[in-house]
């Protein structure tokens, strides 16, 4: 088999990378004042800078927390990368910022690599206002042939000669977007190098020395420049002839892997070769660089991720995201849980009405695990159904799925609906369908930062005919609208939860179907109403006992559903209480503005001054997730102290 030996060598044990850490003040990475140094590495010192950076890699995530094994399946490619092209004026894309934290290290960001996802730190993706080296910012997926191929265009327009380089994982291409942009740059032809980074292969058959020479020959000035120029002499033979030859390379080309597909795209096809090989990366890459080839050119490299770290590349999710860990034995210092989290909540509570309905599915885009859907898939696999990264679809499949009398349970991330906003009007709500939204990562999430944060669904749901929308106070109320979900069939319904665990609250043995448009009093006042929509009502219980000290009186309620408001709890509200404070975790143009608005058609404002919390108009930078709802106000200090001010 090839290269299993150089295989085992590769994957170091822990003490080792910890002692290769350790000496890092005397390595080739602390030569890399300027990354262009790299460029002058020997081919020897690039292998010994791989392992450098490997291990940096491990000893910066088992510190901080965060997304590992990705990152460690890229090493030698990003060394070969930033060895190869002259970055950053040529550049180079990563699609989804997991795999980015070997090319942060070599990019000038190895003194604050250990800040990681903390405040103030480096961010936990590409972004391009923190370097020059990160041209493109990307955490969601399958977006940087896109991006890539507008990048390439902007040069062809400005006639220069920069390369652009896209790097994306075979997960990501399981995205239409990825294949609207391929086909895209098929038929512009502009110069595109995109590496297919495939985790998901046995690298055993196509790496031997025969495929490493063959793989070189086909990337080669040589072979490039004869295959054109035999392209324009067989365009003059006859068409069954044509159709011969090109049959004759299709089926040579076919001996080396699997890219004729890539090739009736337009892409010119190198591959696969083994991605942590430095002897078959440095090649191919050089020849590319040097290559005229005018067109888009896919490099199909397969990779192992968690490479060269035991403990990852055992994981079974080879340890995809972590939080701290033992760089020697690879445990994670994981907090034991108070109470249980939403996700999990809602996955058990999904259960339970499944059990009782077998009508009721589940469905999610490539996050079986963090929605909980593989929790029901255990105990539904024929109702379980995980789409790829492909939420447009997911979506639109519910519908399918809805308009034959089933209950899809649509499962996606606050961030990942949105890229399915289209499919959410046109193919469920025009059509009235009744798919049931599940929103997880609903609110302000840690260190994941801007671009996971779930601050706009309550307003870009809430303006969809049709459309339902719940947000649970606490992980009861999550069982309940669960529930309410399962039994609600005129039309579509959504209800969000946040991150994390819940409040520790007593859970009943199964939810229970609640009355649409109706919320609930918590705790009765008389001078300052404060009506919470999501889990802040725990802070504006807190807040109420606040403003107790300062002599005033809170009613504390739980508006439960933000569409259709409860317009009658909303009336007593306003007429009882000379203020009322709207709280929620979404962005502007929400929940508050919706209760604004029906005061005002109401004339209630005159009895009753209303003043909305909500998060700031900003994209907020990552931090832990107390840190932010204080940064954006939403904290029993900060609600008080607006409640007492203004009354």
């Amino acid at each position: 088999m090839a290269n299993i030996k150089n295989k085992t060598q590769a994957v170091k044990s822990a003490p080792e990378l910890a002692r290769t850490d350790s000496r890092a003040d005397a390595s080739l990475l602390s030569r890399l004042s300027d990354p262009a140094i790299i460029r002058t590495f020997t081919d020897e010192q690039l292998r010994v800078l791989a392992d450098e950076v490997r291990a940096n890699t491990i000893a910066a995530v088992s510190r901080t927390g965060g997304h590992l094994g990705a990152g460690l399946g890229v090493v030698e490619l990003t060394v070969a990368l930033h060895a190869v092209f002259s970055t950053p004026e040529d550049r180079l894309i990563w699609d989804v910022g997991h795999q980015c934290y070997p090319h942060k290290i070599l990019t000038g960001r190895r003194d604050r690599i250990h800040t990681l996802r903390q405040g103030g730190g480096l961010s936990g993706f590409t972004k391009r206002s923190e370097s020059e080296y990160d041209p493109f910012g990307a955490a969601h997926s399958s977006t940087s042939i896109s991006a890539g191929l507008g990048m390439a265009v902007a040069r062809d327009l400005e006639g220069g000669g920069r390369n652009v380089i896209c790097v994306i994982g075979d997960g990501a291409m399981s995205a239409g977007m990825a294949y609207e942009a391929m086909n895209n740059a098929g038929s512009l032809k502009s110069r595109l190098i995109v590496i297919l980074n495939d985790n998901d292969m046995s690298i055993d058959r196509p790496v031997g020395a025969m495929s490493k020479y063959l793989t070189r020959l086909v990337s080669s000035r040589t072979y490039i420049g004869a295959r054109e120029a035999g392209k324009k002499v067989v365009d003059m033979f006859p068409l069954p002839l044509r159709h011969a030859v090109k049959r004759v390379e299709e089926t040579a080309r076919m001996a080396l892997g699997t890219g004729t597909w890539f090739e009736e795209m337009g892409f010119y096809y190198i591959g696969p070769l083994d991605g942590h090989n430095l002897d078959h990366l440095l090649p191919v890459l050089r020849n590319l660089r040097d290559s005229p080839y005018p067109g888009p050119v896919l490099i199909h490299a397969i990779t192992k991720k968690g490479k060269g770290y035991a403990p990852a590349e055992t994981s079974d999710d080879k340890m995809h995201g972590v939080a701290k860990f033992d760089v020697i034995t690879g445990s994670q210092h994981k907090a034991k849980a108070a109470a249980p989290t939403y996700t999990k909540v809602f996955a058990q509570s999904l259960i339970a009405e499944a059990r009782h309905d077998k009508k009721i599915v589940g469905i999610t885009a490539a996050m079986c695990s963090g929605t909980g859907i593989d929790l029901f898939g255990k105990e539904f696999p024929d109702r379980m159904f995980d789409v790829g990264i492909a939420e447009q679809h997911a979506v639109t499949f519910a519908a399918g799925l809805a308009s034959e009398g089933y209950k899809p349970f649509c499962a996606l991330y606050s961030t990942f609906l949105q890229r399915a906003y289209d499919q959410v009007v046109h193919d469920v709500c025009i059509q009235n369908l009744p798919v049931r939204f599940a929103i997880d990562r609903a609110g302000l999430v840690g260190a994941d930062g801007q671009t996971h944060a779930g601050s706009f669904d309550i307003a870009y749901l809430g303006c969809l005919p049709h459309m339902i929308l719940m947000a649970a106070a606490d992980e009861a109320e999550l069982m309940h609208m669960v529930r309410t979900a399962a039994h609600y069939s005129d039309g579509p319904i959504a209800f969000r939860y946040p991150r994390g665990e819940g409040t520790g609250i007593t859970l009943p043995d199964r939810g229970k179907i609640l009355e649409i448009g109706k919320g609930r009093i918590v705790r009765e006042g008389a001078d300052v109403a404060l009506l919470s929509y999501g889990t802040r009502l725990g802070e504006c219980l807190r807040a109420a006992d606040l403003l107790q000290e300062k002599g005033l009186s809170a009613t504390v309620a739980d508006a439960r559903f933000a569409k259709p408001l409860d317009r009658e709890l909303i009336r007593q509200l306003a007429t009882h209480h000379e203020k009322m404070i709207t709280i929620e975790e979404g962005a502007i143009g929400g929940f508050g503005s919706y209760v604004l608005e029906f005061m005002n058609e109401e004339g209630l404002l005159s009895k009753c001054r209303l003043r909305t919390l909500h998060l700031p108009d900003i994209f907020q930078d990552h931090h832990t997730p107390e840190k932010q709802y204080e940064e954006a106000g939403l904290v029993a200090a900060h609600i008080a102290r607006k409640a007492y001010r203004n009354i």
